[in-house]
């Protein structure tokens, strides 16, 4: 149903030592604006019981149900934006405002919006 690239388990990880956290899990969030943008959230939390779980690796991702129709096949990912600004992206078939990779040179959404990945 979503995906995490290899590099955005790596950068998980990351931040899960840089912020001293063991047993939490990365909560996804989605909301979806007038203009069929979606707007993206990402932190550590613990697993809830309407929680949706997938597994990569060994990084859980959790998001509520009512997320799914939104997330349902986007890919998160963890790029350089310019010279050392590096973010995660969110590349979603289902955001109406994203350009997809293979027509924008990376294409995507990032939390503060979508573009491209140049």
């Amino acid at each position: 149903m979503i995906t995490l690239t290899p590099a955005a388990i790596e950068q998980v990880h990351t931040s899960a030592k840089e912020h001293n956290v063991n047993e939490a899990v990365l909560r996804l969030a989605a909301k979806q604006n007038p203009d069929g943008s979606i707007e993206y959230g990402m932190g550590f939390d613990k697993e809830k019981e309407d929680d949706l779980v997938f597994k990569f690796k060994d990084v859980s991702v959790v998001f509520n149900g009512e997320f799914g129709p939104l997330l349902k096949g986007a890919t998160v990912d963890f790029v350089e934006l310019e010279p050392g600004q590096h973010h995660f992206i969110f590349m979603n078939p289902n955001d109406t405002n994203c350009t997809p990779p293979e027509k924008d040179n990376g294409g995507g959404c990032s939390s503060s919006g979508c573009g491209g990945c140049s």
